[in-house]
């Protein structure tokens, strides 16, 4: 059974990885030196982040949804999660051989590759996931107080260790170059398949209708939205660090 692409979904994640590239623009031409902007810690940089991963999960979400009720086979899920994964495992290795202190081993491809799976399994709950994307946002904040000063404190060298951080519940960030954590961040997807699910029944209408044709270079830029998340980082670095050694 073909899955129906709306290019309003698809236009949004080309959004999402215009603005990716534009901040990872920044990011190395901080790393090559070449700018002072301190995108890991200057709020307006990591309020950027936040948004800009917010954006991709919710567009992941949503496309979650429309799947499931359009009948996705396991099958097809499992081809599409396997490339999901792969390509985490690609960025595992690139990150090393680039950065081997601070490598990538959850970043936003490895949280998607486990959100996948948890939302398979409760795309179909409805309102409820309103409710469960808020608690597992709130989770991380309610942690990170009792792993600091609360009873919890003791296990807060365990739950901060690369062992479990990827749940998210932890009390000090790790050092990588990249952090996506089940918690707060399934929480966002969750609510991506809940605004997903909502938009099938009641707004189906305005998600299927064509959009301008300026638009349309967008979504298909989000129709190969992974493709471009591997190819867009090494191409940057080469470009500018090129620029660098050039006429630095």
């Amino acid at each position: 059974m073909k899955i129906q692409r709306f290019d309003t979904l698809d236009a949004l994640r080309g959004l999402a990885m215009l603005w990716m590239t534009g901040f990872h623009f920044v990011f190395d031409l901080r790393y090559f030196k070449l700018v002072t902007q301190d995108v890991v810690r200057d709020p307006f940089w990591t309020w950027q982040r936040t948004l800009i991963v917010s954006l991709f999960l919710l567009c992941a979400g949503m496309g979650q949804a429309f799947a499931t009720a359009q009948g996705q086979s396991w099958p097809r899920f499992w081809r599409r999660w396997a490339q999901v994964a792969g390509s985490a495992l690609l960025v595992t290795v690139g990150s090393w051989l680039m950065f081997p202190n601070s490598f990538i081993y959850f970043g936003v491809l490895h949280g998607l590759a486990l959100m996948l799976i948890v939302v398979r399994l409760t795309a179909h709950w409805g309102t409820w996931l309103w409710l469960l994307g808020a608690l597992a946002i709130v989770s991380k904040f309610i942690f990170e107080n009792l792993l600091q000063t609360g009873p919890l404190l003791p296990w807060a060298d365990s739950l901060n260790s690369m062992h479990w951080n990827w749940l998210g519940w932890i009390s000090k960030k790790p050092v990588t170059e990249d952090y996506v954590p089940l918690f707060p961040w399934l929480g966002v997807m969750w609510w991506g398949a809940a605004a997903g699910a909502w938009l099938w029944r009641q707004q189906f209408d305005w998600l299927a209708h064509p959009l301008p044709q300026p638009v349309q270079a967008l979504a298909g830029l989000g129709r190969w939205s992974l493709s471009y998340y591997l190819v867009h980082q090494p191409v940057l670095i080469a470009l500018v660090g090129g620029f660098s050694l050039l006429f630095k």
